[in-house]
């Protein structure tokens, strides 16, 4: 019993002493600003690895683009012999509409079962 009056005597002093309230305080604020250095050197790194993405991103979308053109051009130039036609090709790559026949849209307005495949 005589040990938990002197814990809790020394408890009371240390609450009630200015001195000790400063140096926890001192403490936790040196904690938060060394916790708040890492954050600030992990989002710098990663604001810079988003940059370089950004930039290897635009780069492939140009070759990919690049890409398509020459694609295009030599189905065009070979229309005769190509062995996929510009036509195919657009849908494909979504640049050509494909025109729907009234027949096809009457169909699965009458028949709502044949939208479904099983």
């Amino acid at each position: 019993m005589e040990a938990a009056n002197k814990i809790g005597a020394l408890a009371t002093r240390l609450i009630d002493n200015k001195t000790a309230i400063n140096v926890f305080l001192g403490g936790s604020f040196l904690a938060l600003g060394v916790r708040s250095l890492n954050q600030q050197k992990d989002i710098e790194a990663l604001e810079a690895e988003k940059e370089s993405l950004i930039k290897s991103n635009k780069a492939i979308r140009e070759a990919m683009w690049n890409w398509k053109q020459q694609l295009f051009a030599e189905a065009t130039a070979a229309a005769d012999n190509a062995l996929v036609p510009l036509s195919k090709l657009k849908a494909i790559y979504g640049e050509a509409s494909t025109p729907q026949s009234g027949d096809a849209g009457k169909e699965d307005v009458k028949s709502p079962a044949s939208r479904f495949v099983v």
